[in-house]
């Protein structure tokens, strides 16, 4: 599990999300778990929704949590988290849709993409941000404030980095975030993504077959220092509190600038 003491804060004046009720899909391991964790060490009321039970009841446990089993895919499980968050604690500050999943291997030619695998890629990770997103705001609008974060990946912004679902879905993801702050603003409700680079997460170890030492040709472009869960979950604190009250419609990208510019010449 990851840790949380990197980011504890030194004192209860330093919370800064005291006193609010975050819901964290994809609660259970990566970067929901250190999400969950974070948020708490800041004086959220955290709720982890994940499909793996067994993982998320423990982190919850181990936090001071509430899990709650959620599809998020399935509407019906969107509505009972939501209802259920607003049953145990009258109401819902930030919405972290962080769940998503990846293809089970690059399936780099669109010729041989199934249509079945690709349906699969978008339903979790679109139809999950939006339905978040809907049953989130429908609770935020009569209290008229919010913080609603999806996260997308570094593949929403540059091409060639993963399979063409998974592209596509977090492309999607990024212009859900974008119509949704324009129509949710005026509620004040600020809607935001996170644009990680690789992470070496459970999901990515079973994608791409790598371990630390694999992974360090990805990190090449920020002097080998590797993009962590922590860095992740450092990102929507920020923009979940206070200092990122002022921030609405905007992909935070993290990646140590991999996608400012082609690393393919060295002409540095």
């Amino acid at each position: 599990m990851a840790s949380a003491s990197s980011s504890l804060p030194s004192s209860a004046a330093s919370k800064r999300l005291e006193g609010k009720v975050a819901i964290i899909t994809g609660g259970a391991r990566g970067i929901g778990e250190c999400t969950a964790r974070l948020f708490r060490n800041h004086g959220a009321k955290v709720i982890i929704a994940d499909i793996r039970d067994e993982l998320g009841t423990v982190v919850a446990q181990d936090i001071g949590a509430t899990y709650i089993h959620c599809d998020i895919t399935n509407e019906s499980d969107m509505t009972n988290l939501v209802n259920t968050t607003i049953s145990l604690h009258g109401k819902l500050d930030i919405m972290f849709n962080n769940a998503g999943i990846v293809d089970s291997s690059m399936k780099p030619s669109i010729l041989d993409y199934d249509t079945t695998d690709f349906k699969k890629i978008i339903d979790v990770n679109i139809l999950g941000p939006f339905l978040g997103t809907k049953h989130a705001a429908r609770v935020m609008i009569p209290k008229r404030s919010g913080c609603i974060i999806s996260t997308a990946s570094c593949a929403s912004v540059t091409g060639g980095l993963s399979s063409h679902a998974y592209t596509c879905s977090k492309f999607a993801v990024v212009g859900l975030v974008k119509n949704t702050a324009v129509e949710l603003g005026k509620y004040g409700i600020r809607v935001n993504s996170i644009s990680p680079h690789i992470i070496l997460t459970e999901l990515v170890k079973e994608f791409l077959k790598v371990d630390e030492e694999g992974m360090k040709k990805y990190y090449t472009h920020f002097g080998g220092k590797p993009l962590t869960t922590q860095h992740i979950a450092d990102a929507a604190l920020y923009l979940a509190s206070d200092d990122g009250g002022y921030v609405s419609g905007h992909n935070l990208v993290v990646d140590g600038g991999y996608t400012t510019g082609s690393y393919n010449f060295g002409l540095f």
